[in-house]
């Protein structure tokens, strides 16, 4: 079961001539950074620490979209707006060839998810503007020019890809909602009635998700929007979700992902399909190419649209911990061929080749994403094997050997860099000129071994001007997931921990994915029993090194890390403090009240039924065991780990005269958006720490003095 969703960058492309017998290797990253012209160190003195406030100064670059011709790069840069309390994204473009960024779209104005016409003159995106408006899909002309708004849609537009021909575009719509239908429905002259509330009328076995909340039959279902006629036409229905859409090379077909079996609340069995894209059979003669029990996703055609390639989970019991494979199936439906299975590792959005003989698609492997390519039938070859993050590509349409990366490294967040002939060039600067003035840590990526033998590997992040002689405080900082791996990329808590004086260890134990499925699944139905024995090996691992102070030492993470946190102050009093942020503590309270219903059934069974192992996995149960000073958090609207179980530890700690403190944030999901709300966040971390671990008075008493 994974506690958190996975957020994996969108990849898209057109068709690729790639020599995929070359790589980049170790150092070349750096080395193409220190040949572009960095910005100057503005004339503020030697370099400072990290301060909280750098979180809402530094830019998110998302999003790399290679125009057809190669010659320029879009990107959507996404800001926290802490003085306005929102989140901004605006669309930039960079020529290949070098220079300065241009902005696209207006700063005032949010816009995303960019991408050119086959052609290479127009960029659609999508932005939502005005109050009331939807989000709608607007072209700007490549050359200036106001943007277009082209889609009127009802509801909000949430994905769209442009035809092979660009005379069409897919759309991803969701059923419009009552109120949305009646205010389409009102008469120009009409003051809009304000919507009256109306009860939740649930009927599903899955009945709720986060950022949602109760799910209706509402569905996402497939459009095709025609360009010369400006009319949208309904593909696929159902009582289905239909996502991702890719066009087939002559433009006939969409292939997309949806769980169309009998009850797709009992299970995540989705598929590939097709349909016909111009509506001749009103949808109803879908093909279904793949019929593996496990999901498959992200599909991608072959140049000749005989094959689709899709991302599949082949053994479906093993449920998130299973590995994410290449496949192969014949785009009319047959057999399903595994490409990856020797390499054991998660595959993240093919992309077939020009010439159709190889697919290329990103890696994640041993605290990495590898950029990777495999031919037909082949072995996998590593394109880039310096220890970084490749998180999203773009390929150009022509079949030049060329691609837009975005890469991230343990000390500079996402940049945009092409990737051509086996040379990689760095294009953007985004953030360089504030990092000029920051003194980041050092970090190193260390193996040791488990209580069983078993091999963990880890990050140490260390304070600036790290003086191997000293004894650190440390924190242990567990991830989210389970199911998910500390990359080869910018931490920001990290190094904000860091930047105060702290070692940092982030931790990949049993669990974490990049690792293997049998690594990933030791932990299957077993929760902080494996997993708590390879994160205290690192921590065990820092101290025996002379570098960390065993009487100074904290723990905290958010969703499975805040999970870890609980089951770790269970076991052990190691730690001075810890911070618990969006956990699960008595997790029979969970069944009917989460988003988790399937995972939960799947992997511990039906609480009524098997009761006993709901109760051995609940730290609850534990809970006289805690003496550590804990911090509790979370926001009042998550369902994805409800605050009931953040109310239920705190409330565990005060009956029990601990030393604690909860913290609710109003209006936030599980994954916190309000900037404001962000800050106060890492402010309430650095208090709790500076207090229990190093000793110092609290925040308050130090304004007294």
């Amino acid at each position: 079961m994974s506690i958190t969703c996975s957020v994996v960058s969108r990849f898209t492309g057109g068709a690729l001539l790639l020599a995929l017998a070359f790589c980049v290797p170790p150092g070349a990253v750096a080395q193409a950074r220190s040949a572009e012209v960095r910005p100057e160190r503005p004339e503020t003195g030697p370099p400072r620490n990290l301060k909280i406030d750098d979180f809402f100064a530094l830019k998110e670059v998302e999003e790399p979209q290679l125009s057809p011709d190669g010659q320029w790069v879009a990107y959507t840069i996404h800001t926290l707006n802490l003085k306005e309390d929102k989140n901004d994204n605006q669309i930039w473009m960079v020529g290949t060839s070098g220079g300065d960024s241009i902005p696209v779209t207006a700063k005032s104005v949010n816009s995303s998810h960019p991408r050119w016409s086959p052609d290479g003159k127009y960029l659609a995106f999508l932005s939502k503007r005005g109050d009331t408006a939807k989000t709608q899909i607007w072209a700007i002309d490549r050359r200036g020019g106001e943007a277009q708004q082209l889609t009127e849609a009802i509801q909000d537009v949430d994905a769209f890809e442009w035809s092979p021909a660009g005379d069409r575009i897919a759309v991803v719509l969701k059923d419009p909602t009552p109120e949305e239908l009646a205010a389409a429905n009102e008469k120009p002259d009409e003051k809009p009635k304000p919507p009256k509330p109306r009860p939740w009328v649930i009927d599903r076995l899955q009945f709720k998700e986060d950022k949602v909340g109760y799910l209706d039959r509402r569905r996402e279902h497939l459009f095709v929007f025609s360009m010369a006629m400006r009319k949208m036409t309904q593909v696929t229905s159902g009582d289905f979700d239909d996502e991702q859409p890719a066009w087939s090379p002559d433009g006939r077909f969409l292939a997309f992902s949806s769980n169309r079996t009998e009850n797709p609340d009992l299970n995540f069995n989705t598929d590939i399909w097709t349909v016909a894209a111009d509506n001749s059979d009103k949808g109803k003669t879908l093909v279904q190419v793949t019929k593996n029990p496990g999901a498959d996703h992200s599909p991608a055609w072959s140049p000749d649209g005989k094959w689709i390639a899709s991302v599949s989970q082949m053994d479906a019991h093993a449920l998130d911990y299973a590995t994410q494979s290449l496949t192969l199936t014949p785009a009319s439906g047959g057999e399903q061929k595994v490409l990856t299975l020797k390499v054991d590792r998660n595959v993240i959005t093919p992309v077939f080749s020009a010439d159709g003989q190889s697919i290329v698609f990103i890696l994640e492997d041993d605290g990495m994403q590898q950029l990777a390519s495999i031919p037909v039938g082949g072995e996998v070859t590593r394109l880039i094997k310096t220890r970084v993050k490749v998180s999203a590509f773009s390929m150009g349409k022509n079949g030049a050997a060329t691609l837009a990366l975005l890469i991230a490294e343990p000390k500079m967040p996402e940049e945009v860099f092409l990737f051509t002939g086996g040379n990689l060039r760095r294009l953007t600067h985004t953030n360089d000129a504030l990092l000029a003035q920051i003194h980041l840590g050092d970090v190193e990526y260390f193996r040791t071994k488990s209580k069983d033998g078993t091999e963990v590997a880890s990050y140490l992040t260390k304070p600036p001007g790290y003086d191997p002689a000293v004894h650190y405080p440390l924190i242990l900082r567990p991830h989210g997931g389970p199911v998910m791996q500390y990359d080869a990329e910018f931490n920001f808590t990290a190094q904000l921990f860091a930047a105060n004086g702290y070692l940092v260890v982030t931790p990949n134990p049993r669990g974490s994915s990049g690792y293997g499925q049998n690594f990933c699944e030791a932990i299957f139905a077993d929760w902080g029993n494996k997993d708590f024995q390879d994160d205290m090996a690192t921590v065990d691992w820092a101290i025996a090194q002379g570098i960390a102070d065993p009487a100074r030492m904290g723990v905290g993470g958010w969703s499975y890390g805040g999970i870890s946190t609980n089951f770790i102050i269970t076991q052990t009093d190691r730690f001075k403090a810890a911070i618990s942020g969006a956990s699960e503590f008595l997790y029979i309270t969970n069944y009917g009240h989460d988003h988790y219903q399937r995972l939960w059934e799947l992997e511990l069974g039906l609480p009524w039924k098997n009761r006993a192992q709901w109760e051995k996995m609940s730290p609850f149960n534990s809970v006289e065991k805690i003496v550590t000073p804990t911090l509790v958090m979370g926001g009042n609207i998550d369902w994805n780990v409800p605050i009931i179980n953040s109310e239920q530890l705190y409330e565990s700690l005060k009956r029990l005269g601990r030393t604690t403190e909860l913290v609710v944030y109003p209006g936030e999901y599980h994954g916190f958006t309000r900037p404001t709300f962000l800050k106060d966040r890492y402010e309430r971390y650095l208090a709790w720490y500076a207090q229990y671990v190093k000793g110092e008075p609290p925040a308050a008493q130090k304004a007294a003095d």
